[in-house]
């Protein structure tokens, strides 16, 4: 579990193809020596266990499934990732109740820059307009941000500058894609009510 609250920007040192489809991921970041093997983390919101880890660097596994669902697999050697640690009992939740389970991946469509920040437009497929609330929680990256915006199937969030000098935000560009994890509470109310209204037929 975690609070989509970024630590830090780390990157990626190293990908390597792993037999069957898969990527294993090497990257570099401050707190790289303290991880221990077996530790949850999400890179840029998708949740991956660290397999190795040493003074300057983790590793990573991502399996075909995780490739398919995320842009995990779009990521080269110097790529930016943002990088959460597993939340604990100590830590407040700041941002709101992230899992780490990216649903689908958007396209950037606009990045508009403002006087006080920036708005980012994301395009996301047709079959996900119902987890979408206006001033809502979403999770772009694995950043907790909330929908400013909503049009069929697109929203817009707002970027304080903070959160821009501090993610990969910065480094995006139009075009490109970007992991998505709606609300969870949410993704619950929606079946729930899909089921009543299967069951009522």
């Amino acid at each position: 579990m975690f609070t989509g609250i970024v630590q830090e920007v780390g990157k990626v040192a190293d990908v390597k193809s792993l037999n069957g489809g898969g990527k294993e991921l090497k990257i570099a970041c401050s707190f790289a020596g303290t991880c221990h093997e077996d530790e949850s983390i999400a890179v840029n919101g998708v949740c991956l266990t660290v397999t190795a880890f040493d003074k300057e660097t983790f590793t990573v596994q991502a399996v075909e499934e995780t490739l398919r669902k995320t842009s995990t697999g779009e990521l080269v050697t110097g790529s930016p990732v943002n990088l959460e640690r597993s939340l604990t009992l100590q830590k407040g939740i700041e941002g709101h109740l992230v899992q780490g389970h990216v649903d689908t991946t958007g396209t950037i469509t606009e990045i508009e820059k403002e006087e006080t920040g920036w708005l980012i437009s994301v395009e996301y497929p047709d079959e996900f307009t119902d987890m979408i609330v206006g001033r809502g929680s979403i999770t772009m990256e694995g950043i907790s941000l909330t929908v400013a915006r909503e049009s069929d199937n697109t929203f817009t969030v707002a970027i304080i500058p903070y959160t821009w000098e501090h993610t990969n935000l910065k480094d995006k560009t139009v075009g490109d894609a970007v992991n998505l994890e709606f609300d969870v509470i949410g993704k619950y109310v929606v079946k729930y009510l899909a089921k009543i209204g299967r069951d009522s037929l």
